[in-house]
């Protein structure tokens, strides 16, 4: 299946180009994470689940019904499902399951597992209600059939994203535990799942590490997209406390044994440690072409204080990218400026005739701004410029009900100065956060910091309970839908754990993204989510930072590689293979 181009591989391909198919087996791939766990069930909002569990698409444990290509965009693969048809109104998508689907313990993947799975998780999480809203029924259409019906026609991305439905096993959640108690899929667990993938859990310290066992018997081994892939044995994961220790524990060895990293001060200084110089770490820039989710220090607008675009535009002013480029990131990162940066998707210019055909009808919901100017982040080149923004910041301040009483900066009517709490969850974190909170001081306002553990930053964001943050949203696709919601719409904005961090709310936005989940071909989704960009630019729910052109990886020279990458996913880390593995199979 593919929402763009048709794919480049035949029907009846073996495997992916970039793989070596004749990767052997074996060894243990050694991986850090950062915090704690204490769960094993990640479709619910409450818990930590450990790591290599997902709550969408299946993680390490499940299969799903398609399975996203790694070297196209927008393209799936069959999995569980052996086959799919779906009529020209996409109205409904009827999906032939693979007789040879089986779960770890020999049981067959029926489709009433395929049927409980859905009507289950799209309950469970917020995140499976907005990204099924127009699924309005799941039903058996044959022995091996099933059929999700849609609510309405016309979205050509429903048919494909049910692809993406992760299968649960319905006899085992609706089991006895070891306990002697029913399992309940609604609450968090410590009691291992019933998988369908090719790894399941193995021995685990709960809250300190995980080890994930390679099936012997995994029933898509030797499937097109698997061929050459899930090399290791075993994949063994240690909880660490903070980034720092995680650093730590790279240049070691024994328990990191790849890192993507995301500091440029380490990428250009600390590269010199014993192992790299010996040659036993090798490090390399690889080009990145995916599109680039918005990385900002998130505002959360859900707060009074927030609701103000003058005001927001003001704080997105007094954002000097430039000096944090120069002194903290040696000049390596390019500005952030989309929501779909590095990218077609990527609002330009002025709208185009495209554009305008989504924009006019919400002129008068939308900042005039969208129609008239071209969308500019504030540059920081000289002092001058420094004062320049500083002074725009000020003038929007007051335009937004504030004034400098001294040297803060007050609600013109109660006299409360404004204060802003920048939330991390870990130390470094500051690096990044402290020089913006110097620029907001500069400005009266009464900016902080807090770092707090792990846990309770994700308790918080899942909650929403924080002032400001400084993340990187969930990864984009070529062919955004219905996951938008997710990210932007109103509904998502009151709903925790779902992925509208800033909390938008905002009736324009959601028309906006409706028309990008029923555009009817590739024009209209390309100029659809144009249009939904430019308009988010310019509300200013963000404010945005940087982005890096290329993936830094660093890995031991254990791991070996095809030499090949996938064109899509820029890295496949289950496509390579242990070495010592490789010389036990010459053996």
């Amino acid at each position: 299946m593919s929402l763009t181009e048709p794919s480049k591989y035949p029907a009846d391909f073996q495997h992916y180009d970039y793989v070596n198919p004749d990767a052997p087996k074996g060894g243990t791939l050694n991986s850090v994470a950062l915090g704690s766990y204490d769960s094993f069930n990640p479709f619910v909002v409450r818990g930590t689940p450990a790591v290599g569990l997902a709550n969408f698409g299946g993680g390490l444990l499940y299969d799903t019904l398609m399975e996203q290509s790694t070297d196209e965009p927008s393209v799936a693969h069959a999995m569980i499902a052996e086959a799919v048809r779906f009529p020209e109104d996409d109205s409904f998508v009827t999906f032939r399951l693979d007789p040879r689907a089986r779960f770890h313990d020999g049981e067959p993947i029926t489709v009433e597992d395929v049927i409980w799975s859905f009507d289950t998780l799209k309950e469970l999480h917020p995140q499976w209600g907005a990204y099924y809203k127009n699924v309005v029924k799941a039903e058996k259409t044959g022995e091996r059939e099933v059929t999700f019906t849609f609510d309405q026609t016309g979205n050509r991305e429903l048919p494909h994203i049910m692809g993406d439905l992760t299968v649960l096993p319905k006899h085992w959640w609706e089991g006895t535990g070891p306990d002697g108690n029913k399992r309940d899929i609604s609450q968090p667990s410590l009691e291992p799942p019933l998988g369908s993938a090719a790894y399941k859990i193995g021995r685990f310290v709960t809250g300190q590490s995980i080890e994930w066992d390679r099936v012997e018997d995994y029933w898509a081994a030797d499937v097109p997209t698997h061929k050459g892939r899930y090399n290791y044995d075993k994949i063994d994961y240690t909880y660490i406390r903070d980034s720092n220790a995680a650093w730590e524990a790279f240049k070691k060895g024994g328990l990191n044994d790849y890192r993507l990293e995301n500091s440029a001060r380490r990428w250009s200084q600390e590269y010199n440690f014993p192992a790299f110089e010996r040659g036993d770490v090798k490090k390399v820039a690889i080009p990145d072409h995916q599109v680039e989710s918005m990385q900002a220090y998130v505002l959360n607008n859900r707060l009074p204080k927030f609701q103000d675009r003058r005001l927001r535009e003001a704080l997105t002013l007094a954002y000097n990218f430039e000096e944090m480029n120069k002194t903290l990131f040696f000049g390596l990162y390019a500005r952030m400026a989309s929501y779909f940066d590095n990218s077609e998707l990527a609002a330009t210019g002025l709208p185009s005739e495209g554009e305008l055909k989504f924009l006019e009808p919400l002129r008068d919901e939308i900042p005039p701004e969208v129609f008239t100017e071209e969308f500019q982040l504030p540059v920081y080149t000289d002092n001058r410029s420094v004062r320049d923004n500083l002074r725009k910041a000020l003038e929007l301040f007051r335009e937004a009900g504030y004034e400098l009483d001294g040297t803060r900066l007050v609600d013109s009517k109660t006299g409360r100065q404004l204060s802003i709490e920048m939330l991390g969850d870990d130390p470094t974190d500051a690096r990044v956060l402290q020089p913006y909170a110097d620029s907001l001081k500069r400005l009266g306002i009464d900016a902080s910091i807090r770092i707090v553990d792990t846990n309770q930053y994700i308790e918080r964001i899942t909650n929403f309970d924080f002032e400001m943050v400084s993340i990187k949203y969930y990864p984009q696709s070529l062919s955004p839908g219905n996951e938008q919601r997710d990210f932007w719409s109103s509904a998502a904005a009151d709903s925790p754990g779902s992925r509208n961090y800033a909390g938008v709310k905002n009736p324009a936005i959601d028309k906006l993204i409706d028309n990008i989940v029923y555009a009817t071909d590739r024009d209209d989704l390309v100029a659809a989510t144009r249009a939904l960009d430019r308009v988010m630019l310019w509300e200013y729910y963000v404010v945005p930072q940087y982005r890096n052109a290329d993936m830094w990886l660093a890995y031991w020279d254990k791991l070996e590689m095809s030499g090949k990458r996938p064109g899509y996913s820029t890295i496949d880390p289950f496509a390579w293979w242990i070495k010592s593995a490789e010389k036990a199979a010459a053996n």
